[in-house]
């Protein structure tokens, strides 16, 4: 897999492996989500393309004083090929290069597989609790 920048002509083909990947919300525009990122750090957006198609993404960004992950997806078809795990380490390489300390991500309660794959790569749970508000609604 080659991992490259996110380009806009990507939208839909990202909105669509988000979808089969079941990370999409009706609370959360994938559009509108994507048009924000490439506002700050667009070039923390990345995705994965093997055999002339995309078939991994994954939303990177630091505030300073946390890196995040979000959006890490690879397409049903080719799990366990190892791609999550190259974008994961482009993730923690460019969040280095920042001098980012610590990188965090969510995962959604009862994801066992997804969590089972970040243990292997040694991420663990922090003992805090992920609290959110909505400011913008997406409706």
């Amino acid at each position: 897999m080659q991992i490259r920048p996110f380009r806009p002509a990507d939208e839909s083909a990202v909105v669509a492996l988000w979808q089969a990947c079941g990370l999409t919300r009706p609370w959360n525009d994938p559009h509108r989500d994507i048009a924000r990122k490439l506002t700050e750090q667009p070039e923390l957006f990345l995705v994965g393309e093997a055999d002339g198609r995309l078939v991994a993404s994954a939303m990177i960004g630091f505030d300073g004083h946390r890196g995040w992950v979000y959006y890490l997806a690879v397409a049903p078809a080719c799990q366990g090929r190892g791609y999550g795990r190259m974008l994961m380490a482009r993730a923690e390489a460019l969040l280095i290069e920042r001098g980012c300390p610590k990188i965090n991500l969510q995962v959604r309660e009862g994801n066992d597989a997804v969590m089972a794959f970040y243990a292997k790569l040694g991420y663990g749970r922090d003992a805090a609790v992920s609290l959110g508000k909505r400011l913008i609604p997406d409706q």
